[in-house]
């Protein structure tokens, strides 16, 4: 077997291009060396054997210390947490080495297509834990989701577990208002066309949402979720905010909302997929674009151009 690899490789700012690569190799005796179809365990791994199909979580954790016994598995203090393509290489090659192989990794049901396992791995457990769980959705309830991109459309998905009464979702781009509407929707809002509030107060009656999803990470979307939220409802951060917001304490405290953030823990992707393989929710309606591995120049491109592809989820497939 050859000792090299393809991998999608960050060489620094606006460069990230396909390389050979060493294939990885077990460093800790809790490690896996993962492909698909294919898994290379160390001895002290016990749930997992050489040959299952297994999910990657997107968090590592050890499990054993105070955070994990909490479930914050973002916050592992063992080494674990969001490290995979951060402090070690990540998923966007034909082999990878997970660590806390035992606690990070997902056995996959026969029943549940690869196609739609991928989903898991990160935005179906995102956009349920911070967006739906966080943000209070109860059968009946109204909800607001600003933005359509691929965790927005997993907060759309999971949102339908708990039978909302409305779904509405704010985005700029025409095209996944589209998308949204098939996903579940009932209701989509372009801001450079609409007027946001005057569209939530007619879907609600005047009295605005219970549960409004932040999803993008930018102060507008901020703003848009802040003035659409009803007296005692929730505002769930999931957007990855790289500049302050104005943060209107006054307004709030008067209307008694909550206001949640956070990191995804992925302590429910077990539970998700069990749900998934007895639902009709078109989860793969999220890839919109699929690659191999010869073709991972190909992907980038699609990915960091989205808009013009209107790209979803870029799929990149290891036959």
């Amino acid at each position: 077997m050859a000792e090299t690899m393809q991998a999608l490789t960050y060489f620094g700012e606006g460069d990230v291009r396909a390389d050979t690569r060493s294939k990885p190799t077990i460093l800790d005796p809790t490690d896996a060396i993962i492909r698909i179809d294919t898994t290379t365990i160390c001895v002290a791994v016990q749930n997992f054997k050489p040959g299952d199909k297994v999910l990657i979580s997107c968090v590592s954790r050890g499990g054993a210390c105070e955070n994990c016994q909490k479930q914050l598995y973002s916050h592992c203090q063992n080494g674990g947490s969001w490290i995979l393509g951060y402090m070690i290489d990540g998923t966007l090659a034909e082999y990878v080495r997970t660590p806390f192989a035992d606690t990070s990794l997902y056995h996959l049901p026969d029943r549940l297509d690869k196609e739609v396992a991928v989903f898991f791995s990160d935005a179906l457990p995102t956009g349920h834990e911070i967006g739906v769980q966080y943000g209070e959705v109860k059968p009946g309830s109204d909800i607001m989701i600003a933005g359509a991109g691929p965790v927005g459309m997993g907060v759309l998905l999971t949102s339908q577990f708990y039978s909302p009464a409305t779904i509405t979702v704010v985005d700029m781009d025409d095209n996944r208002l589209a998308k949204a509407r098939e996903m579940g929707a009932t209701h989509t809002v372009n801001p450079a066309k609409d007027d946001v509030s005057a569209r939530v107060a007619e879907i609600t009656g005047g009295r605005g949402v219970d549960t409004a999803v932040e999803a993008v990470g930018l102060p507008a979307t901020w703003k848009t979720c802040a003035d659409n939220v009803k007296e005692g409802g929730n505002i769930a951060v999931v957007g990855v905010h790289g500049k302050p917001v104005k943060f209107q304490l006054q307004d709030m405290w008067i209307k008694n909302l909550t206001v949640t953030t956070g990191l995804v823990n992925a302590n429910t992707t077990g539970m998700l997929m069990k749900a998934v393989q007895n639902s009709d929710l078109p989860i793969t309606s999220l890839a919109t674009h699929q690659f191999t591995w010869d073709q991972l120049d190909q992907a980038w491109e699609t990915f960091s151009h989205a808009d013009t592809h209107q790209a979803m989820k870029v799929i990149i497939d290891n036959p």
